[in-house]
């Protein structure tokens, strides 16, 4: 028995540079310029479907976060349903874009709206942009505060008087400890030479 539909998935993928931009494709065949998506293969998952043709068509590696809404409308006669997840792209290519991709662009919204080849996909993107690209800025504050607030924690956890002590015993650890040992030795040598000073 024929699907009754044809299931397709794909993203809104953003990456920051260092405004948030979103990616389009060009398909090489038509020439039109598409949001990232494709047929699901065999028993595959919507979920893993969207990130793997993500991934093809744009060759940047994804981390995938909320599902963001679906597109319907028939082709060839058949009613094909795509879902989308908002996706965050990595900073740099991981892979070389699959044959039947052209070329990949990442735009500010507004732009990626008009480029758009699809009225359908327009109106979607331009639809539940917003809530992405607000969600996704939420997502780098969040880290970026976390960050600032473990650092706090960690400097106020150690006492005034042996933050300078703390810090030293951190950069000899992880850091540069070729140079922590230098500094060291350098500091070492000079209580030396001053004891050696007031003795004489």
């Amino acid at each position: 028995m024929t699907d009754p539909h044809i299931a397709a998935a794909g993203g809104i993928v953003v990456r920051h540079d260092p405004d948030p931009r979103i990616a389009i494709v060009q398909l090489r065949r038509s020439r039109e310029w598409v949001l990232p998506k494709g047929k699901l293969n065999g028993k595959e998952s919507a979920l893993a479907a969207a990130r793997r043709e993500v991934m093809e068509e744009t060759g940047h590696d994804v981390s995938v976060h909320e599902f963001v809404g679906a597109l319907s409308y028939i082709t060839h006669g058949r009613l094909k349903v795509v879902q989308f997840w908002r996706m965050q792209a990595s900073h740099e290519p991981a892979r070389t874009l699959i044959r039947e991709v052209r070329a990949v662009s990442w735009l500010p919204l507004e732009k990626a709206v008009e480029k758009l080849t699809r009225p359908r996909e327009r109106v979607f993107l331009e639809n539940v942009g917003p809530a992405v690209l607000g969600a996704a800025n939420d997502g780098t504050l969040q880290r970026v505060k976390s960050r600032r607030k473990k650092a706090a924690r960690l400097e106020t956890a150690v006492p005034v008087g042996l933050r300078n002590h703390f810090f030293a015993r951190l950069v000899e650890r992880i850091i540069a400890p070729g140079v922590a040992r230098r500094v060291r030795q350098t500091r070492a040598s000079k209580a030396i030479s001053h004891k050696v000073r007031r003795a004489v």
